[in-house]
């Protein structure tokens, strides 16, 4: 094996190395979203913005257990990665590959079959802009086997250390989806069709681009159709680890679909803007997402080779790195805020709501956040990843609450949509750190494999 190992030397070096690849490739991710949002909201107009924007939240419902089960067999590939054990490292490659494709068709499936009973009744989504809602979806769905396939290839490129392969196929994907995005929509005038399905073929370009790069750069995992071989072993190994992220994942989406269906009463005009304000305060959230991912692949190759002590020096220093970066985002939001609001087309009163609720949550929200939020990879790469759904079912718990119990109120009222975050990431802090400073998520730290 190709040794990209994360059990020697200056934490921060090897933290940072690996965490800029990923950093860039979400912020690839997060500018074609961006821009497709743009290109939405200039050329359709604010009930197709509003249309692709209330697709988000269940959207991510679905996508979550790929998040999920991709990282748990991310952790499980690190783990033996960091042992030396070849055999078992390409073993647990095959039964994930096998896992998430299987999973991505089901999900497929799946979204199509829901789409109409989910946002006409879940999510309640005004009838001016619901048939645009379905279709968006609909073709949408389509493409998440790829998406669930993509995953999976980049957590076993990142579990051997290889962060910046992903960074390649981000880009690729980016560039198509923002060329197909004014082709389609702006050129063919195909609508939320056009989008949905630019978005469709970049994802799986992004997909086959990884599978063909892991294939040609690690001899490891080099599989032809004969070779994939399912495990109940790995398989229930990746579940014990992947299980609570994606139950995490899905505690989130769910929580903030709920949200939607709030901001969803309020009408077009704030649909339309806690869409342009999410997919900004996504940025945000960068720092916190690329260190969690870092910190349980560092965690896992350490846990892997018996360095367990390594691991608080690796933590404290990206906590101080995950805050700079935060404080720097959020100066330049704060900065820029109308002019960025202004590239989306929407109508001055959907500004004014974005303004506000952009001001928000970078004074107070993702400080918060980027405090606890990168600790969820320590407990990941322990084999202690129900913390992080435990904290994230508190947290989003608590933000769904305050939302309707202080959505009419005399003094949130519909500003509660954005600082609720205030209130629920609090929790959230607090429970992480409690956990992490009694000690007892590295007293049972441990290679979760067996002798095969």
């Amino acid at each position: 094996m190709n040794k990209r190992n994360m059990t020697e030397g200056a934490p921060w070096r090897h933290i940072l190395r690996f965490a800029v690849p990923v950093l860039l490739g979400s912020v690839l991710q997060q500018l074609y979203s961006t821009v497709d949002t743009v290109i939405v909201g200039k050329c359709l107009g604010e009930a197709a913005l509003s249309a692709v924007g209330t697709t988000g939240s269940f959207s991510f419902l679905l996508l979550a257990v790929a998040l999920g089960f991709s990282a748990g067999n991310g952790v499980v590939v690190a783990q033996y990665y960091g042992a030396g054990d070849e055999k078992n490292v390409r073993a647990a490659a095959s039964v994930g590959i096998l896992f998430l494709f299987g999973l991505g068709a089901a999900a497929a499936l799946l979204g199509v079959a829901v789409a109409r009973p989910a946002y006409t009744w879940l999510i309640k989504v005004p009838a001016d802009f619901l048939p645009q809602t379905i279709t968006y979806f609909r073709i949408y769905a389509l493409g998440l086997v790829f998406q669930y396939g993509y995953n999976v290839f980049s957590s076993i490129l990142r579990a051997v250390g290889d962060s910046r392969a992903t960074l390649l196929f981000l880009l690729i994907s980016s560039v198509l989806n923002i060329l197909l995005d004014l082709l389609f929509v702006a050129v063919f005038s195909w609508g939320v069709a056009g989008a949905a399905a630019a978005t469709v073929i970049s994802q799986a370009a992004s997909c086959a681009a990884a599978n063909f790069y892991m294939r040609r750069r690690y001899p490891v995992f080099r599989f032809r159709f004969r070779d994939y071989r399912w495990s109940g072993r790995l398989a229930a190994q990746t579940v014990k680890i992947g299980f609570p992220i994606a139950v995490q994942m899905i505690v989130v989406s769910l929580g903030m679909t709920l949200i939607q269906r709030a901001v969803n009463g309020f009408g077009r005009a704030m649909t339309a803007s806690f869409t342009v304000g999410q997919r900004i305060e996504t940025y945000l959230n960068l720092p916190c997402n690329a260190f969690q991912t870092t910190l349980a692949t560092y965690t896992g190759q350490n846990v892997g080779a018996g360095k367990t002590d390594r691991i608080r020096k690796g933590l404290r220093q990206t906590m101080l790195i995950s805050l700079g970066l935060t404080l720097i985002l959020s100066a330049v939001i704060l900065l820029f805020t109308p002019q960025i609001i202004s590239l989306f087309g929407v109508s001055p009163e959907a500004a004014g709501y974005c303004l506000r609720h952009l001001r928000a949550v970078t004074a107070v929200n993702h400080l918060i956040l980027c405090l606890y939020f990168p600790v969820f990879g320590v407990f990941q790469g322990t084999n202690h990843s129900g913390l992080p759904t435990l904290v994230a079912m508190c947290s989003l718990s608590v933000r769904v609450i305050v939302t309707y119990l202080l959505r009419y109120s005399a003094f949130f009222g519909y500003t509660i949509i954005w600082w609720n975050g205030m209130f629920g990431f609090s929790v959230g802090f607090i429970v992480t750190w409690t956990f992490y400073l009694t000690g007892r998520w590295q007293k049972s730290a441990s290679l979760t494999h067996v002798p095969s």
